[in-house]
């Protein structure tokens, strides 16, 4: 006979939502995760962010180093009145001597959401297969939705001339990496352009690019891959990345030699570009490599008001993945059990 479950906790939620990719959501999601954010950025503006996570955890797992990501979800839990707990492999059990399915089963039942950067699709499949809260992609070798946020949300707060994202086209610079890819598929969803401007070798992989045209079929959207770097001409917002990170140092001096200089954003390759274009870049930014230092100091970038909007991306989607299963307690049952406890605690 199987035992009833004694949790305190609903482990099947009707409404559970993961939020892996940002081509899994439609464009109405995704402009409504975003007027969220503006709501709360504005809150925070005025010093007056709203509870919405009151009395609630997100676990953070990070197999991999962070600076933004970290410390945009610790803070956005706090200031929405929440807590966050920052898990590393050293600090639990994640894929040792415990399986990835049964930390996903304990964490889901002691916090209300699960953020994790993984190393591989694996750790952030498994911890979605057993998870019943929100798990949420903060990065894996995939995927970077997080950032997508903050990056459409950026572009659009930047645009002054009443024009659409879906009048905008965008130029990666750089590798095929997973903020390439996001921004591929995320563009091709609203109907913009998009090209990825690189060697050759470091293009993006077919797959990717049919599923980008299938998602422009219906938008709109377009799609460029070229090793071509006079095709910025006509772009709007220029995207800088890496051009390596720290699981290919093996790899650092052959792909600093494909790269350079030919596809360093600079403010001479900016004067390529569409006159008024934002410069983007998701950081960190090597400014002896992918990217210089007048081009990132310079009038156009906009990437550190892009960094400080994953706080404001952070607090939406905390909110937004945890509003639908609340259940707002009344006053008279916060009364009921504070007198019921504190009644116990007298007797002891």
């Amino acid at each position: 006979m199987k035992l009833p479950t004694s949790s305190a906790t609903e482990l099947k939620k009707a409404n559970l939502q993961h939020m892996v990719s940002m081509k899994d959501f439609s464009v109405e999601e995704m402009d409504n995760m975003m007027e969220l954010m503006a709501y709360l950025k504005q809150a925070r503006k005025d010093n007056a962010v709203p509870q919405l996570f009151k009395g609630k955890s997100v676990g953070m797992i990070f197999e991999a180093g962070s600076t933004r990501t970290r410390v945009s979800f610790e803070v956005a839990a706090t200031l929405l009145g929440g807590h966050g707990l920052f898990l590393s492999p050293k600090d639990i059990h994640l894929g040792g001597k415990e399986s990835i399915d049964d930390t996903s089963r304990v964490l889901s039942r002691m916090c209300d959401i699960i953020m994790a950067r993984t190393n591989s699709p694996e750790t952030l499949d498994g911890l979605l297969e057993m998870s019943t809260v929100p798990v949420i992609n903060g990065l894996d070798t995939r995927f970077h939705p997080t950032q997508m946020l903050a990056d459409l949300f950026t572009i659009k707060e930047h645009i002054t001339d009443g024009r659409k994202l879906s009048d905008l086209t965008l130029a990666f610079m750089g590798d095929a990496t997973d903020v390439c890819r996001s921004l591929m598929l995320t563009c091709a969803k609203y109907g913009m352009g998009f090209k990825q401007i690189g060697p050759k070798k470091y293009q993006m992989q077919q797959e990717w690019v049919e599923m980008a045209l299938n998602f422009c079929e219906e938008s709109g959207g377009t799609i460029e891959i070229t090793d071509d770097v006079e095709r910025v001409a006509d772009c709007d917002v220029v995207y800088g990345d890496s051009f390596y990170w720290s699981t290919q140092m093996d790899e650092k001096e052959e792909r600093l030699a494909a790269f350079m200089p030919d596809y360093v954003i600079s403010e001479e390759l900016m004067a390529k570009a569409r006159p008024g274009a934002m410069l983007l870049h998701c950081l960190p930014a090597n400014d002896k490599e992918e990217i210089t230092r007048g081009a990132l100091e310079s009038e156009y970038c906009v990437a550190f008001d892009e960094s400080e909007n994953r706080l404001t991306a952070q607090m939406a989607i905390l909110v937004y993945f945890t509003h639908k299963d609340e259940v707002i307690p009344t006053q008279q049952t916060i009364k009921y059990h504070e007198d019921k406890i504190t009644g116990f605690l007298k007797t002891l």
